[in-house]
């Protein structure tokens, strides 16, 4: 699934970032690549979390649903950023990337109130 998505908030440390190219990894069910032309330091892997993390049903607002157009469950993806300086590759729980699969608005969404791991170590 290669996409284009357009940021309906500014990614943190990326204002610049307009556009973002999501590309798959080859060879890598549900992991991709996230980078934008417009701000060449930013290169991120996401994770589909509907595909690698069950037990993950992290609850939006609707001030949130609204910045991505109130997108149905089912219209909606939920990606995770994956961290790989530690010596165990982790993903950020607390803060997904969520995008509208019909129209590609997109949004770091920061979850308030909940108990999700900043970093989460992912099984071998």
């Amino acid at each position: 699934m290669s996409r284009v998505l357009v940021p309906a908030a500014a990614l943190p440390g990326f204002p610049e970032a307009t556009t973002l190219s999501l590309e798959p990894v080859d060879g890598a069910l549900g992991l991709y690549s996230l980078a934008s032309p417009q701000a060449a330091g930013l290169r991120l892997f996401v994770l589909d979390a509907s595909l690698h993390l069950a037990d993950y049903k992290p609850v939006f607002t609707n001030e949130q649903m609204a910045l991505l157009g109130e997108p149905e469950p089912a219209s909606r993806c939920v990606l995770v950023v994956v961290n790989t300086s530690d010596s165990q590759a982790s993903v950020n729980l607390l803060a997904p990337l969520v995008f509208n699969t019909d129209t590609g608005a997109c949004a770091q969404l920061i979850l308030e109130g909940q108990d999700w791991p900043i970093r989460s170590a992912l099984p071998l």
